[in-house]
């Protein structure tokens, strides 16, 4: 049957119980127990005869003559329920002819065991409490159209348990971070996400407009220079777990908007925060599962302290062979990003395509959890650099699995160096946007370069704490332990092309 001739069938059915003065869609619903509750105290309800109040969605229906065996689910569970029409008369022939696959009952009865054995309740009264139109999918796994079930979510955990899972487990995860964190002594803080400068990350924003106040505004790239301004203010151990939101492709580990945890502790450098990260890992992977492995994409990752540190430029040595980077020229680094297939633009600079080489070739190699430390200070403009080496980041990245989870460093807090940092960074701007800065730059066109922050330095100014910070990406964090391979899957509703009728 045609899902319209479903939906109209099912129209008329609502319209049976309107005509018979009951309301699909009530409000008020009855005092009742969970399903697993009831299925945990089965065998006492049983034997004490007593009536039970359950409310569930009917996944099954299945009629025998004059009754009819209905599964009743749950967040907590699933039960048998039995309808018999010489008990319920009547309301067992409305029942019978208004009730589907979909719909959510309140239902009333006695718990017993049927011949088989199984967990049922003969149900002494039922209630309507929201009519489906529309069916449940009877073959959900086997969709071939995968992007359907991001589409629809609401069937995907309905129907998928495995999805369901993943979800209550993604929750677990957060839940059990926050306390890590705040056992830390961290406070949890709320920074703006619309923000009037893309700042503290490079990468390519999300513009809007305030009507009311005439001015152009960006989605949160970062929380990043909010939560420094909060160490200005005093406050020494701050994080924030929310949405960023960045305007760039779509791929296995990459979705515009996603879920971040950062975090800024006052007086610790990225030393501290290196040892403050194994802490972490090793107390979450023992609140999650126990123990202090985790399994991914068929390997077994064991968690060992202290994780294995490697510098940036090793890596570019043993997998890109670039033999020695500091001795390479942007040009004949660009020379070489090409022969490895990538694309390089014209504005790029020498530290950015050192970078997209590292993430192309190398980052995938390292499966154990790594540092990977010294990172160009020319793609990180809000670190501090490494002493007696001007041109290196005291920076690092956590690596596990071949992804990148976390990424820290010592934070630059000299007002004067920040500035000439951003002032660099609006060199390789759109050169709308240089020119803006300063009549005389001339921009590169890089729309992921740094905006200059007027206000973030003047904050500086008024004195900020030796720091160090941590970002966490949380939709990774999960993939990794819950051995996903789609960034997609651990997303309750990823950003997807609009379908076009």
């Amino acid at each position: 049957m045609a899902l319209d001739d479903i939906r109209n069938e099912r129209i008329k059915k609502l319209e049976t119980l309107e005509k018979s003065g009951i309301d699909a869609y009530p409000a008020k619903i009855a005092a009742h127990r969970s399903i697993g509750e009831i299925v945990k105290k089965f065998l006492a309800l049983a034997r004490g005869k007593k009536k039970v109040v359950i409310v569930g969605r009917i996944m099954a229906k299945r009629e025998h003559g004059g009754s009819t065996f209905c599964d009743l689910k749950d967040a907590s569970g699933k039960i048998q329920l039995f309808f018999k029409e010489d008990v319920l008369g009547d309301a067992y022939r409305l029942f019978s002819d208004t009730a589907d696959i979909g719909d959510f009952l309140e239902v009333e009865g006695k718990a017993f065991k049927t011949k088989r054995g199984e967990d049922t309740i003969e149900v002494a009264s039922w209630r309507m409490l929201a009519k489906s139109l529309l069916p449940l999918p009877e073959k959900w796994h086997g969709l071939q159209d995968v992007e359907e079930r991001f589409r629809k979510r609401y069937l995907d955990l309905l129907m998928n348990d495995e999805v369901r899972e993943r979800f209550i487990f993604r929750s677990k995860i957060t839940t059990a971070l926050r306390g890590i964190i705040e056992k830390e002594g961290f406070q949890e803080f709320e920074t703006p996400i619309l923000q009037p400068l893309a700042g503290g990350a490079l990468a390519r924003p999300f513009k809007t407009h305030h009507n009311a106040l005439d001015t152009e505004l960006f989605l949160r790239i970062a929380p990043e220079l909010y939560l420094k301004r909060l160490l200005v203010g005093g406050f020494e151990k701050a994080y924030e777990l929310g949405r960023i939101f960045r305007n760039e492709g779509i791929d296995a580990t990459h979705n515009p908007e996603f879920s971040e945890l950062e975090l800024y502790a006052a007086y610790w450098d990225e030393d501290d925060m290196m040892k403050f990260v194994e802490r972490m890992m090793l107390g979450l992977l023992k609140a999650v599962f126990k123990k202090s492995e985790v399994s991914y994409q068929g390997q077994t990752i064991k968690m060992k302290a202290p994780f294995v540190r490697v510098t940036f430029r090793n890596l570019l040595k043993k997998y890109a062979l670039v033999a020695d980077y500091d001795h390479e020229t942007r040009d004949s680094l660009a020379l070489t990003a090409r022969r490895l297939g990538l694309d390089v633009g014209a504005h790029e600079g020498k530290g950015k395509i050192a970078d997209e080489i590292y993430k192309k070739i190398c980052r995938s190699k390292i499966i154990e959890p790594t540092f990977v430390v010294e990172h160009p200070l020319d793609i990180s403009p809000l670190a501090k650099a490494k002493d007696g080496a001007k041109d290196t980041a005291r920076r690092f990245q956590l690596i596990l699995g071949g992804m990148e989870l976390m990424n820290g460093f010592a934070e630059l807090n000299d007002p004067q160096d920040q500035r000439a940092r951003f002032e660099e960074q609006m060199k390789m701007r759109p050169p709308s946007e240089a020119g803006r800065a300063s009549p005389t730059v001339v921009g590169g066109g890089d729309e992921e370069a740094h905006p200059f922050d007027e206000n973030f330095v003047e904050a500086l100014e008024y004195g900020m704490p030796p720091a160090a910070g941590l970002g966490i990406g949380i939709d990774r964090l999960v993939m990794l332990l819950t051995d996903t391979k789609n960034v997609r899957e651990v997303i309750l509703f990823p950003t997807l092309r609009p379908l076009r009728k």
